[in-house]
């Protein structure tokens, strides 16, 4: 384990993990909720994301840029883009929209272009499985190649299971054990 991964933990402790009756994206319910946007956004905890994400991928070749569905891999991403860089890696950052602007040029992948690229979806923590394969699939609409799919705090759900099932390899850094919630 290294020193950021586990400062990382520390801090998703601390700072993102709250303790009551919550609603989660696929409508279970948990006693615990795991809210990365309180971390991932802080000066002190983004690049202990970025250094560890690219810890994670580094592996993995040719790849020219990362991102996901907006709102809780952006934050993700832009660590990543930095730490990558940082370390002479030339990752590009990418945003997927919800859905396609419905003016301009009309884009549902923001940033540099990805068509016939090799690109990682991120995301800050998984439940469903369904926020990397929307992404996944606009992404491949955009003529990019998803190679994989990696996530900060993976829950135990069936993400990893929908993810690898529709054919990606599924990475993660951080698990419940990890934080005290097994």
């Amino acid at each position: 384990m290294t020193e950021a991964r586990d400062q990382l933990i520390q801090y998703i402790r601390d700072e993102a993990v709250f303790h009551g009756e919550f609603t989660l994206t696929s409508g279970a319910t948990a006693s615990y909720y795991i809210d990365l946007r309180t971390v991932s956004l802080d000066h002190r905890v983004a690049p202990l994301i970025g250094q560890v994400m690219t810890d994670l991928i580094a592996d993995i070749p040719d790849i020219a840029a990362v991102g996901g569905l907006t709102m809780g891999a952006d934050p993700v991403a832009s660590a990543v883009l930095h730490q990558a860089a940082a370390r002479g890696l030339a990752y590009d950052a990418f945003v997927v929209r919800k859905a396609p602007k419905d003016h301009g040029r009309g884009k549902q992948v923001e940033g540099p272009a990805v068509a016939g690229k090799r690109v990682i979806v991120l995301e800050d923590t998984s439940t469903t499985g369904g926020s990397p394969l929307t992404a996944a699939r606009a992404l491949e609409a955009a003529g990019a190649t998803v190679v994989a799919v990696a996530v900060v705090v993976d829950r135990a759900t069936d993400a990893r299971r929908v993810i690898e099932e529709a054919g990606y390899e599924y990475r993660a850094a951080i698990g419940l054990t990890d934080l005290g919630l097994a």
